[in-house]
């Protein structure tokens, strides 16, 4: 059964308006405009099924707008998924009444501050959200702060680690929230593992309530900073581990690998920690396990063929063999070390870190070595 003419009617006078988007409310039956002089709405009649009704809905407002009666095309919704939408069919996308589209438009590299409006009154979900946060564009103009703050409030009732993480991870983009908000999020991280991932991806320099550097920093540095100022990359990161921020960095990280709640947030802290110390590896995650990291971090800082900057660091500061060796170590985190003792487990909370406690531990105390603990 198709459309009722008084419901065609005020259909076509809401497209005839140009819509800058449309969103429908199946709930209530309701399709509703927005225009530059503020929202409208068409209140549905349907006859018959209403899941039936919205599509035909959908398949005239489609027809209107990309001249195709089919609702959203099939081969719309494959150029979407694979990114191949152009930038100039975003404000299509937006009035085409379809959750899907508004995916795609949120999803797209060209979406503009203007078009990130428009998708966010067609649809606020925090997945629209967070894409557009990694959208630098966005994260600049007017919706970076709106999408934040969305974000930020809410935080409480996200149920999954990962995306706990990466709302954090975005959030705290610079310009975003204010830092009375940061310190309040900060200070719930406390309770929360997957916030404290979020803020050691975001800001690994430049953690809330810093902890004191080591005391031996200005003893190292007289010897390290000329050749981290020639550009030796094991000198630079010696210096940063020892900065204040370098320890705030190591006891955040010490605290999340204590109690991972997860098996996607170790791997998430994995892959950050193999990131601060990827100077020391530049070839990447060379996915092994942790007896296999253990031999190439020894003979790393102290084999006779280990790199120049390696013993440029020796010479200059001796005693520094294992604190590079436990860098190295730590750069090559990923899930090999994983692989071993996890195999298929599905495991999570208290039964996933007493398998993981073989591989946790080891990592702790390397750890401990470079806070200056051992």
């Amino acid at each position: 059964m198709g459309l009722t003419s008084e419901d065609i009617f005020r259909l076509n006078v809401l497209l005839a308006n140009k819509p800058l988007a449309i969103r429908i409310d199946e709930s209530r039956m309701i399709v509703w405009g927005l225009s530059e002089r503020g929202e409208s709405k068409v209140p549905l009649h349907p006859e018959g099924r209403p899941e039936h009704y919205v599509r035909s809905v959908r398949e005239l407002i489609s027809g209107h707008i990309l001249g195709s009666p089919g609702g959203y095309p099939v081969y719309l919704r494959r150029w979407t998924r694979m990114g191949q939408m152009r930038d100039e069919s975003l404000e299509q996308l937006l009035m085409l009444g379809e959750p899907e589209a508004v995916v795609a438009a949120v999803c797209a590299p060209g979406l503009t501050d203007e078009l990130a409006r428009r998708a966010w009154w067609a649809m606020e979900d925090a997945e629209n959200a967070r894409h557009m946060l990694a959208n630098p564009a966005i994260v600049a103009g007017k919706m970076g702060r709106v999408l934040a703050r969305y974000l930020l409030e809410f935080l409480p009732f996200e149920t999954e680690t990962e995306k706990m993480t990466a709302s954090v991870r975005l959030i705290l983009q610079p310009g975003l929230i204010d830092a009375e908000d940061r310190l309040s999020l900060w200070k719930k991280s406390a309770r929360k593992q997957a916030y404290l991932v979020g803020f050691l991806q975001a800001l690994p320099d430049d953690l809330p309530q810093p902890v004191p550097a080591r005391t031996d920093v200005e003893d190292h540095a007289r010897h390290l900073r000329p050749l981290a100022q020639a550009g030796n990359p094991c000198a630079a990161l010696l210096l940063r581990v020892r900065s204040s921020p370098g320890q705030t960095f190591l006891k955040t990280l010490a605290t999340v690998l204590a109690k991972p709640p997860t098996q996607d947030l170790v791997q998430a802290t994995f892959d950050l920690v193999r990131a601060y110390f990827s100077p020391l590896r530049p070839d990447g995650d060379p996915d092994l396990p942790l007896a296999a990291l253990v031999q190439d971090a020894q003979d790393y800082a102290h084999a006779g063929n280990s790199p120049e900057d390696v013993r440029a660091c020796c010479d200059a500061a001796p005693g520094l063999a294992p604190e590079i060796s436990a860098m190295r170590l730590l750069s090559g985190l990923g899930y090999g070390v994983l692989r071993p003792v996890l195999r298929d487990s599905t495991a999570i909370g208290s039964l996933m870190r007493r398998k993981l406690q073989p591989v946790i531990d080891p990592l702790l105390e390397q750890i401990d070595r470079l806070r200056g603990k051992q």
